[in-house]
């Protein structure tokens, strides 16, 4: 057995109590951390789950949930192949993960004036408005 666990968790703790402090996030890369048996599991345990889960599916399976400790989140990344391919704990108030892009925010506002001008258009037509 390897005993990173507790380590790990100390190492989550300074980068939580860096957070508040400053603002500045952390990402650990668990995938990089020689696990022995029962590592993970004992991890995930003390790590204990939070209010918030999120998946998506991009190329791959991914799940962004938040663990007991407010600003501590789990994201797991599988590839098409259902491989793990990231598996990180992120101290922060959100994961970027979860921010919405600006390109994706963009298009989006293009589309919902668009949606707005052809209904306008309808209305001029003897469409109904809603009030």
């Amino acid at each position: 057995m390897s005993h990173n666990t507790i380590p790990l968790m100390h190492e989550v703790n300074q980068a939580l109590k860096r957070l508040i402090q400053t603002g500045e996030g952390t990402i650990i890369d668990l995938r990089a951390i020689p696990f022995g048996p029962g590592d993970e599991a004992r991890l995930l345990q003390l790590l204990g789950e939070g209010e918030v889960t999120a998946s998506m599916d991009a190329l791959g399976r991914t799940t962004v949930r938040e663990t007991g400790f407010s600003g501590v989140w789990l994201v797991d990344h599988y590839n098409s192949e259902d491989e793990r391919i990231a598996f990180q704990i992120e101290i922060t108030d959100i994961p970027d993960l979860l921010r919405s892009q600006d390109d994706d925010m963009s298009e989006s506002l293009q589309r919902l004036e668009s949606m707005l001008s052809q209904e306008l258009a309808g209305e001029g037509e003897g469409g109904h408005s809603v009030q």
